[in-house]
Formats: C-alpha cells, structure tokens, sequence
C-alpha cells in the first residue's frame, strides 16, 4: 500500500511539471467560422471541442480505473465526463444562438495508469480554470456575449472544484479502491460533489433535487 502511494505521489509532481507544457487543443472538424463576435465565437469553439473531448477521455479513464480496482476513481471519472457534458451542451447552445455550428474533433490520448491519469486530469483542470476560462471569460465580457461570460465562469469553477477532488485523491489512493460510488453533477454549471449540497449548488443554486446522479 506503500508502493501505491508513493507512485501517486510522484503523480502530483507530474501533474505540476505538465502545467508547464499541456496547452488547448483547438482543432476543429469540418468549417467553423461563425459571425463577427471578437474572439468569443472562436473560444467557444475550443471549448466546445475541449470540454468534448475530455467527456471521451474521462469515459476512457474511468475504465481503466475499473480493471485496475479503483471502483471509486472510475466513478469519479465517470461523473467528470458527465460534467464536461453539462459543459459543451452549454457551449453548444450559445454557438447556435450566435449562428454557428458546433463543431469538434474527438482525439483519444494514450490511456495510461489510472495515477498518471488523475495527473492529468488535474493538470488539465488546473490550467483550465485558473489560465482559459478566466481569459474566455475576459473576452466574453469585452465582447458583450452574457451567456458566455456566465458559462466559462460557470466552467471555470466547477474545474476549479474538481481539480480540488483529484488532488485529494492522488494524495490518498488506497481509500479509493474498492466498488464505486455515487457522485452528484449540478445540470447548470456542471460542479461535481460526494454528497448532495444541503439546499442548493454552491456556484448556480440550482437545487439540489435537479442534480444528477453518476456512478
């Protein structure tokens, strides 16, 4: 048991060094150019086929998270890729609103051990919330697109949350091996949590009766 958390362990430390390199994978598929609306159309774009992809990576994770017996890791994985979900849904709607098309190009990266794995995932979200969706976000404000100010804030703490969860959980591996577990995802802004919030979710208040349910 020893062992494991020393190989976690190390997995923090890549996680930090991949802050450094990891960098937005914006290619798109098929012809996104959309209407005169600044840069935001285009980070909408890359965040749609962002948060896509990451949806198609969690999934992928969580299964090996499975074979390996960390039961608890793969439904954390698996209520990840609902949240992304609950992301580029949102995104998708207000490219269609400003004319556009939706558009992403799904790229699976090698799945590897579920420790590097949660690495990054946690470096991803690290940088997601604290370098893109804050300068999406800046961006939307300057270009007056509302809705998509309040989705990449939206996006940017609920990133900001889970990568709280991973963190943790590289920090003690063996308390998450054994059969899954119930995770719950808010609809709106796509925060996840271990126990339902008492009223309502801490970033939207969607009420916690409309939170889904991911195992």
């Amino acid at each position: 048991m020893a062992g494991a958390k020393t190989i976690f362990g190390k997995m923090v430390f890549i996680a930090c060094a991949a802050l450094v390199c990891v960098v937005l994978s914006s290619a798109l598929a098929g012809d996104t150019a959309g209407p005169d609306n600044g840069n935001t159309f285009d980070n909408l774009q890359a965040a749609y086929n962002g948060e896509s992809n990451a949806n198609a990576r969690f999934l992928a994770f969580a299964q090996k998270a499975d074979d390996e017996g960390y039961g608890r890791i793969a439904s954390l994985f698996r209520a990840s890729a609902r949240a992304e979900q609950v992301h580029f849904e949102h995104h998708a709607m207000i490219i269609t609103d400003l004319g556009g098309i939706p558009a992403a190009g799904i790229k699976l990266p090698p799945v590897k051990s579920t420790g590097e794995n949660l690495a990054n995932a946690l470096a991803d979200e690290t940088r997601e919330s604290t370098v893109m969706y804050p300068q999406f976000a800046a961006q939307a404000e300057k270009d007056d697109i509302p809705d998509a100010v309040i989705a990449f804030e939206d996006a940017k703490r609920a990133d900001e949350a889970r990568a709280q969860i991973y963190a943790s959980t590289l920090g003690d591996p063996a308390a998450w091996r054994g059969p899954r577990q119930d995770f719950y995802v808010c609809p709106v802004c796509g925060i996840i949590a271990e126990k339902l919030p008492p009223d309502s979710c801490p970033i939207c208040s969607t009420p916690a009766d409309q939170f889904i349910t991911a195992n």
